[in-house]
């Protein structure tokens, strides 16, 4: 399968210019990816390879703000296993030992050094485990040594009391260093981050996942969804990954969410579609469904 294209897609969203950078792709279980529902339906939107994998992406969202820039979620990082990497398909190799998304970073005229506000939707390995890299040695260092990092306390609290259940998606290595650094910032529930900049508590994926609400003016506002509508496949209310720990709240989240998101007009963004970066949605009576 081709990798997601492309590396960085730029809009205007009011006073705001926003980048989706793809981290890279990632190759999971078509099966896991949709839960409940049946492969004869969800093959029909998206085909699987020899192994039931579907293409995924790893987007984030670089916005241009007052502060400085701020970085949506950091996608997988470069320091697991080769192993680890056939497993999940992840393919992010970037310039200099570092990802895809330090290139895409690159190919704006930025570096790691120019972000001052890193947001993590959740700290799953595939959304924070860019927050940290590994240098030739071995070595963890934060990729962002100048920003603050932004979680909900929960989800922190969650990651680092993992169970077997949840253990295979929480890397202390992605978040641990950061707050040892002193550059982690624990937040609760809805708060503004900075001016236009909100996170909203969306739980469900995790208990205490939250998406991040972006308000340029004039009416114009976008969305960040993260793993709570992974792709534009997901839109169907009932369609919820099997990796949701709490997949009956994430229904109820969702349908709160859309219809919002309808109502007000918002472009969302999906974290993980490999071809569909942005859009709004739209209902009938079959449900959600991408606006053309």
């Amino acid at each position: 399968m081709t990798p997601p294209l492309p590396l960085v897609e730029t809009r205007q969203l009011g006073r705001f210019r926003i980048h989706a950078i793809q981290a890279g792709g990632q190759l999971l279980d078509g099966g896991a990816m949709f839960g409940v529902v049946p492969k004869v339906l969800w093959e029909k939107r998206i085909p699987a390879d020899a192994r039931n994998r579907i293409q995924m992406g790893m987007r984030c969202l670089l916005i241009e703000h007052d502060v400085g820039l701020i970085l949506v979620d950091t996608g997988a990082g470069n320091k697991e296993t080769q192993k680890f990497y056939d497993i999940y398909g992840i393919e992010n190799a970037g310039p200099n030992g570092r990802t895809a998304l330090e290139g895409g970073l690159a190919a704006l005229g930025y570096t790691p050094d120019d972000v001052a506000l890193v947001i993590d939707s959740h700290l799953h390995f595939d959304h924070a485990g860019g927050n940290t890299y590994k240098d030739a040695d071995g070595q963890v260092h934060l990729s962002f040594p100048k920003a603050r990092y932004v979680v909900q306390a929960g989800e922190y609290h969650y990651a680092m009391h993992a169970n077997e259940r949840t253990a295979a998606s929480y890397f202390e290595h992605n978040f641990v260093p950061v707050m040892e650094a002193g550059r982690l910032d624990l937040v609760e529930g809805e708060r503004e981050i900075v001016s236009g900049i909100r996170v909203v508590p969306t739980p469900g994926h995790t208990p205490h996942h939250h998406s991040i609400l972006i308000d340029g003016g004039g009416g114009a506002v976008g969305c960040f969804l993260g793993d709570l509508v992974p792709t534009t496949n997901h839109l169907p209310l009932a369609w919820i990954m099997g990796y949701d720990v709490l997949p009956l709240v994430t229904l109820e989240t969702k349908r709160r969410t859309l219809a919002q998101a309808q109502a007000e007009g918002w472009q969302v963004a999906f974290c993980h579609d490999a071809t569909v970066g942005w859009g709004r949605v739209t209902s009938d009576a079959k449900g959600y469904s991408l606006a053309t």
